[in-house]
């Protein structure tokens, strides 16, 4: 039987309850966010939206995210640049580099939760037909 997708992640905090309150506050992830108003919110479950997610183990020595981290988080965002505001006014400091922003993946920018975690922010390009184009 093939797995059927991520059921749960799991990592080690300082402070458990101020972090689990920065992530649902700054980015509406964690147990009792949705992203569908019409879901139920439950105390224990994150409903995010369905869709593509890597699994990439990365080399030992890569230089994509500290070297003192085991894992960096990559989260599926609609409207980047509306989130970056938000999170600019909340006083969250933002990376981005234009390198990382390609037209075929998507839009990228990098963020730190309170604990020094790195949380790539990822947007992915529009998949819809450009108006006017031949089908």
């Amino acid at each position: 039987m093939p797995v059927l997708g991520m059921g749960g992640l799991f990592f080690r905090a300082r402070d458990p309850d101020a972090l689990g309150a920065w992530y649902r506050t700054h980015l509406n992830v964690g147990g009792g966010c949705v992203v569908d108003p019409a879901d139920t919110p439950n105390e224990w479950i994150w409903q995010p939206q369905g869709g593509p997610m890597v699994f990439a183990p990365f080399k030992a020595d890569s230089d994509y995210f500290a070297a003192d981290k085991a894992f960096m988080l990559n989260f599926r965002v609609s409207d980047l640049d509306s989130l970056l505001g938000r999170l600019r006014a909340s006083g969250v400091a933002i990376i981005t580099k234009p390198e990382w922003d390609d037209p075929v993946l998507g839009r990228f920018a990098r963020i730190h939760d309170p604990e020094g975690n790195a949380i790539e922010l990822w947007e992915q390009p529009d998949q819809r037909p450009t108006q006017g184009t031949d089908s």
